[in-house]
């Protein structure tokens, strides 16, 4: 488990604070030895000074030359140093510098916060601290906002140390530090230490979760029977990243979204990745999976890429391809931004509507079956396998009214009960993709598999995909995740 250090410049500075043994000076910091190379150290820098060769600034760079987390970072510390750098970390802020009291704020007034460990006393500027804390993580922040051309902007930040606090603040101070460094740097827990530490991203209030609760606990008691102990986080606990061993992706991912955020510093951070972000990139696309699959002839149904105003695509595909045919936008999922066609001015109108959304669009050809293949492969083998049934009357296996989304039924099967064609097509399909933890669609037709996508964030729910293997699917994943862990935490002992 990590070990918590709070770094001030004299303890007499912790005075107006509850004593603790976490607390030491920079001077002992400096003079203290790695110790186990095995345990991860935490460092909170609270020094009194960030200035470039100060004991604040060095309290940061040797914290990192010694492999432990630290907050503030170096780089951090150099962004907050000059306006310039900091700047380019707040270009995507301008929908939270527009909306809530910002719009009744008095725009001829400067506003001055005070961020705490990405918190603030007021509520109304709660989510900008929260955002300006994953951006540049540092204790104590003073952030001064004035209105230019109608639009908020940060004028100024400042790192802040907590001995220029008065008591009101003080008191906010010592409420968000207890709040930080319990929930982010846990102490020892009583139950035998686990392992390794992995973290379960999820999204309590998504409708359609690639995990539902019972599948999620079940993670977490055969994680826990193997020597991993783990903790479900949300988009709240960017920050949070560092604290464990692998990051299991268990919300719905998309390029454009906090979760492929969450796997780029995860991986940054020298984590172990499900779902990493290369397969992120490389799934979430169909015209991308469209153009792999093709070169490395991956069965498919056949497939042609439509571009936006070249009325010859549309032609072309509706001389070879016929009616009715499917047309896709890269990025949809659980059967969103699918549709049907069934003559040419149905084509054209829905091509329309689809290109408002993307530049490229996919036709494919329509293979009607009474159900999809789903397999599921980590590591290139293949664990699961379902029978995902079209809801009745429908052609897809959801269906999505204006008040409810209808399903259709499903068979979970051993995967030695698999038609080989279609073993084979997801386990191909997979392969130039990468190791991750995959869903691969598979339509079968004729004794042939034909690879409709592979999902990076396959459902896993309890009493659908592990129907046939029950605990035993999630103790094989808990497995690979553990390995992959473990040679990680080899790896780091031979540096």
């Amino acid at each position: 488990m990590a070990r918590t250090l709070l770094v001030v410049d004299d303890l007499s500075d912790w005075s107006p604070y509850y004593p603790s043994d976490q607390v030491i000076t920079f001077e002992t910091y400096l003079a203290t030895e790695q110790g186990d190379a095995q345990q991860r150290v935490r460092i909170i820098n609270l020094c009194s000074s960030y200035r470039y060769l100060s004991d604040g600034y060095y309290c940061s760079l040797l914290a990192e030359a010694r492999g432990h987390h630290v907050i503030p970072s170096v780089k951090v510390l150099n962004d907050l140093g000059k306006k310039a750098l900091y700047r380019l970390q707040l270009d995507d802020l301008e929908e939270t510098l527009g909306k809530g009291a910002f719009k009744t704020a008095d725009k001829n007034r400067e506003i001055t916060l005070m961020s705490y460990f990405g918190t603030t006393p007021d509520p109304a500027f709660q989510e900008l601290a929260r955002q300006l804390f994953e951006r540049l993580s540092c204790p104590i922040l003073e952030v001064t906002l004035r209105c230019h051309v109608k639009q908020w902007e940060i004028a100024d930040l400042k790192a802040i140390s907590h001995r220029h606090l008065d008591d009101g603040q003080q008191t906010v101070f010592a409420d968000a530090l207890d709040k930080f460094s319990t929930k982010v740097w846990r102490k020892g827990r009583a139950r035998k230490a686990a392992r390794f530490d992995l973290a379960i991203l999820i999204n309590p209030e998504e409708e359609l979760p690639p995990s539902n609760r019972g599948a999620l606990k079940k993670f977490i008691k055969i994680g826990r029977q193997m020597g991993i102990e783990i903790e479900l986080i949300t988009q709240q606990h960017f920050i949070r990243l560092s604290e464990f061993d692998g990051l299991f992706i268990r919300e719905t991912t998309n390029i454009d979204h906090h979760t492929y955020r969450f796997a780029k510093k995860a991986e940054a951070e020298g984590l172990v990745v499900i779902d990493d972000p290369t397969s992120m990139l490389r799934c979430t696309n169909k015209v991308y999976l469209a153009d792999l699959f093709r070169t490395h002839k991956v069965p498919t149904p056949k497939t042609w890429l439509l571009h936006k105003g070249n009325a010859v695509h549309l032609d072309r595909v509706e001389a070879e391809a016929g009616f009715p045919m499917v047309i896709k936008i890269p990025d949809g999922s659980f059967s969103r931004g699918i549709v049907k066609v069934h003559d040419r001015k149905e084509l054209e109108l829905k091509v329309e509507e689809l290109f408002q959304k993307s530049a490229l669009l996919l036709a494919q050809e329509f293979l009607y079956t009474d159900f999809d293949w789903r397999i599921g492969v980590f590591n290139n083998k293949a664990l699961y396998a379902c029978r995902y049934y079209m809801v009745k009357n429908h052609w897809q296996i959801y269906r999505y009214g204006a008040s409810r989304i209808d399903s259709g039924s499903f068979a979970t099967l051993p995967t030695f009960e698999v038609p080989k064609a279609v073993l084979d097509a997801a386990l191909k399909a997979t392969q130039p993709i990468g190791n991750g933890l995959y869903g691969v669609d598979v339509k079968e037709k004729d004794g042939k598999g034909y690879v409709i996508e592979v999902n990076d964030n396959p459902n896993i729910d309890s009493g659908v995909e592990d129907k046939y293997l029950g605990d035993e699917l999630y103790r094989l994943i808990m497995a690979e995740l553990l390995r992959r862990m473990e040679n990680r935490s080899k790896g780091m002992l031979m540096l």
